[in-house]
């Protein structure tokens, strides 16, 4: 058992680069050090540590709804240089906006017991809102940092937070 978990969703070239597929504006740049600065002190306090890699195959269906992007095996699906994974840590890609859809999210947590679990990336108001409520309906107590994450829709963000909440019961910080 643990007793803190970091979850970093999605820290991928396609929505952090602004070469990438699905750039998601300079807001999701400037989250990079924060992340970084919690991904270190999470290490540090030996705290389990995942990552969410959207993976998707060449013809996804979410295609049809946002533009070809973070493709399994390309360099837009990598985990940015800056955050790099250390050994150990788990990476988990994904198809969905849930980090628990389809993954071992769900069994690595049951594992390790964690009593508070932190999420950071992008973007609020999708994949990261998205994995809050799975975190929430398991009753894992979760914050989410503002400062750590961003998304493309300055609106959509202050609802995510909002949501996230007020009906997740995540502390936002």
């Amino acid at each position: 058992m643990v007793k803190s978990a970091l979850i970093v969703v999605d820290m991928l070239n396609d929505f952090i680069d602004e070469k990438g597929a699905l750039y998601s504006g300079q807001a999701a740049r400037d989250i990079v050090p924060f992340v970084r600065r919690r991904l270190e002190a999470h290490r540090q306090a030996g705290s389990l540590v995942i990552f969410l890699q959207d993976a998707h195959s060449e013809d996804d269906l979410e295609f049809e709804k946002f533009p070809k992007h973070c493709v399994a095996g390309t360099w837009g699906s990598c985990i940015i240089d800056e955050l790099t994974p250390n050994d150990g840590e788990h990476v988990l890609p994904k198809t969905r906006y849930s980090g628990f859809y389809g993954t071992d999210l769900e069994k690595i947590l049951a594992a390790f017991g964690p009593e508070e679990v932190e999420v950071v990336g992008v973007c609020t108001s999708i994949c990261v809102m998205d994995t809050v409520g799975g975190l929430a309906n398991r009753d894992y107590h979760t914050t989410v940092p503002s400062a750590g994450v961003a998304d493309f829709d300055d609106e959509a963000h202050r609802f995510a937070l909002q949501r996230m909440e007020r009906l997740y019961g995540a502390r936002i910080q």
